[in-house]
């Protein structure tokens, strides 16, 4: 050949161990050809490896290796499967469900349960006597509403034997008998006893037994921010109790119709919700003592029926109310507290001036006379006219209080014993 290269086929392999013979592996060797001793082999010769099989170990034997190139099988039969399986079990599932269910009366038709059915109700909503809904709950059955010539007002029970406290604008229209009702829903007739236009202070009698008197406390123990309810039927509704505090003591109130009485008395202000219906009904402390009876209310309202809650209302004090009550049932009419002097009102001199002293009266005994100008009354500020009224109300007949009072550019002092007006 002329390209450079000579090839030929091998000598015969001489024997092993024969001289020339190269050198061969071991037996049993995976390199065990001829290919050793024919460095010239012709390399288009088929040739292969033989390897032996791997000695036995004992363990598992392998998983055979799959065919990447071998078609695959679809998925499609085994997912139809599981769904038509999944459906059936939801189906079963469902209908056994609904079987207990109604069973058991809680599915549509065999009633439907709501909440827990068997916990115990916890401590905390036992209502405590102290609590409010636990004075709200002692008070209620002694409140009564006043239904007179369609109007509807309210009141509360002061005595055993059916004697009822509430305002006199309520019962002002009213005839000899009038009806109320009670908490409970019964109902029965009244009895008007007697009025205090003045002090907006009446009493009526029911005709029942058995009834249970609020217990009265003491308006003067008040402060501001003690808590109080009111109780009545505002708006006709009936069995109300509305929360607030005491916004005020000692506000002096002028209140009135045109063409009425002036009524006058140094109201305890609260912010618990009033409105019409309201009058007449209690005033209530924390401890369940009535101490105020609720009578008017300051609105936007341009007239009565525009009137509403707006976090000014005003009870009369229960002192006052009691006394006023104790003489209308005692004597049929209700004394009224003077200091003997006439008044200048409407008129900002810094106090109340006095217009006239009536001989002898209590504030001439006390030294003041015409023109003076009285400051304070037992330490309560006196602005005006009004406010000297309504305080000397709210003190019983007999009751000495000390009198601040300005005489030209002279302050002074002098006590006043207030007396009763003979009229």
């Amino acid at each position: 050949m002329t390209d450079g290269w000579n090839w030929r086929r091998p000598p015969t392999s001489p024997e092993p161990g024969a001289p020339g013979a190269a050198s061969q592996p071991p037996p049993g060797s995976p390199w065990w050809s001829d290919a050793t001793a024919d460095p010239w082999r012709d390399p288009y010769a088929p040739s292969a490896v033989v390897l032996p099989p791997p000695p036995a170990t004992g363990g598992p034997a392998l998983d055979p290796v799959p065919d990447p190139d071998a078609p695959r099988r679809s998925l499609a039969p085994i997912l139809l499967i599981c769904l038509v399986t999944a459906l059936l079990a939801g189906g079963l599932g469902g209908t056994l469900g609904f079987v207990f269910a109604v069973r058991g009366g809680l599915a549509p038709g065999g009633g439907t349960q709501i909440g827990a059915d068997d916990r115990q109700v916890p401590e905390s909503a036992q209502r405590a006597p102290e609590s409010l809904a636990g004075v709200a709950e002692r008070v209620m059955p002694s409140v009564v509403t006043v239904r007179v010539a369609g109007a509807i007002g309210s009141g509360f029970v002061v005595s055993t034997d059916g004697y009822v406290i509430t305002n006199d604008h309520v019962v002002e229209d009213a005839d000899e008998t009038l009806g109320v009702s009670f908490s409970d829903g019964s109902t029965a007739t009244a009895k008007l006893i007697g009025r205090d236009p003045e002090s907006d202070i009446a009493v009526i009698k029911v005709a029942k037994s058995g009834l249970t008197p609020v217990a009265l406390g003491d308006s003067d123990a008040l402060a501001v921010g003690d808590p109080v309810l009111a109780f009545g039927s505002p708006l006709a509704l009936v069995n109300t109790v509305t929360q607030g505090i005491v916004s005020a003591v000692d506000r002096p109130i002028e209140a009135g119709d045109p063409g009425g009485p002036t009524r006058y008395y140094a109201a305890i202000q609260t912010d618990a919700a009033v409105n019409q219906g309201n009058s007449g009904g209690p005033l209530v402390n924390a401890s369940g003592q009535a101490i105020g009876v609720n009578s008017v209310i300051r609105s936007v309202g341009g007239a009565d029926t525009e009137a509403g809650n707006i976090g000014l209302a005003f009870a009369i004090p229960m002192n006052q109310a009691k006394r006023v009550a104790q003489d209308i049932i005692d004597t049929g009419k209700a004394r009224r507290t003077v200091i003997g002097a006439e008044v200048v009102t409407g008129e900002t001199a810094g106090g109340a001036r006095l217009r006239s002293v009536e001989p002898a009266g209590p504030a001439a005994t006390a030294g003041l006379k015409s023109g003076d100008v009285i400051t304070k009354l037992d330490g309560h500020l006196v602005e005006e006219g009004t406010d000297l009224i309504a305080l000397v109300r709210k003190y019983a007949p007999g009751s000495v209080v000390a009198v601040e009072y300005r005489r030209g550019t002279k302050a002074a002092t002098a006590s006043v014993t207030l007396a009763a007006d003979t009229n």
